[in-house]
């Protein structure tokens, strides 16, 4: 299934009948007058979060949603239906904005949350409704008013409460996957990961944490570069980050600075959101190269705040209890 997070649509209430000109007349009724019904209201526009949905593909194909419109009055004083209301339904995690002035008009995060996006147009009124002592017999109605039109960027942010950011081939794919019963594409080559993976890890409760694997940052991804900038507002939810570092690398400290920098030159508060920061591909050092690797990383770390800095190996399996263990620590489960 093709990801998409982001789309512009537009969205038109139904339009409100109109009320009409009618008369009652009776054979045994002695005492006819206006009897012309009011238009029925338009139907309204709204978006609904559905847990079932996790991509704004739809909207891919379809960009214009309307509402029905009221029906036109009757005799006999009959109001017009209403027009059916417009329900679109959206994942559950979907910001919801003005596209002309960027305001934001709603955030559907719990599944079945509601949003009304544009009001139905009222319905005209009959000319029963001008009835009055001093015009017994009017002939006037009203039309109904449109409904409103609105033009909307919808934008999709994962809900989950553990990010994993790190460069390509840091590991993250492998990661999620062994913790998780999620299969991303795994090879070894940069970008392997084009769009965001979910994963749902099993807590010591048995409930479920949802890890979210983000494609791989490099320099510059704050200001458009690579494949990060398109997927940074994925982690703005998250409760913690799991900072993955290839142990094998060159530079182990540039590797962990430029991913640091790009949360920092990003904002929305991510470099100050608690993480953890993990060597990964330890089985690929031995001993004394994996301590030297971790004394430059803690000296960094440590230079920011007390961070624990922890070593695994994903492809093998290695010290993974460890990870969740401080991951549940940092989340406060038991």
């Amino acid at each position: 299934m093709q990801f998409i997070d982001q789309a512009r649509i537009a969205v038109k209430a139904g339009r409100g009948g109109d009320g009409i000109v009618a008369f009652r007349r009776e054979k045994y009724v002695p005492a006819g007058g206006p009897s012309g019904g009011d238009g029925g209201r338009g139907g309204d526009v709204l978006l609904v979060a559905d847990a079932n949905l996790q991509t704004l593909l739809d909207f891919k194909y379809k960009r214009l949603f309307a509402a029905v419109e009221g029906r036109r009055g009757g005799p006999n004083r009959c109001t017009g239906a209403s027009g059916d209301h417009r329900v679109i339904k959206v994942p559950c995690g979907t910001e919801v904005r003005d596209a002309r002035t960027t305001i934001l008009l709603g955030d559907l995060t719990a599944p079945g949350d509601e949003l009304l996006v544009a009001l139905g147009g009222r319905g005209g009124l009959g000319n029963a409704h001008y009835l009055s002592n001093r015009n017994r017999a009017p002939e006037k109605c009203t039309e109904g008013k449109e409904g409103e039109e609105w033009l909307l960027q919808l934008e999709l942010k994962l809900l989950a409460e553990v990010g994993i950011i790190g460069l390509p081939n840091a590991g993250k794919s492998t990661l999620i996957s062994v913790l998780s019963a999620a299969r991303p594409k795994i090879a070894d080559y940069p970008f392997t990961t084009l769009v965001p993976n979910l994963g749902v890890v099993r807590r010591p409760s048995g409930d479920g944490t949802v890890f979210a694997d983000i494609p791989g940052l490099i320099a510059g991804a704050a200001q458009g570069a690579g494949l990060g900038h398109d997927f940074l507002r994925h982690i703005e939810r998250t409760r913690l980050l799991i900072h993955l570092i290839d142990a094998s690398a060159e530079d182990v400290l540039a590797d962990l600075q430029v991913v640091q920098q790009e949360l920092t030159a990003y904002g929305h508060g991510l470099d100050q959101r608690p993480r953890l920061v993990v060597l990964n591909k330890i089985e690929l050092l031995d001993s004394a190269a994996l301590e030297s690797a971790l004394d430059i990383v803690r000296q960094q770390v440590k230079s920011q705040g007390e961070q624990p800095v922890l070593a695994i190996s994903a492809a093998a399996s290695k010290n993974l209890p460890e990870l969740l263990a401080a991951v549940w620590q940092q989340l406060g489960i038991a």
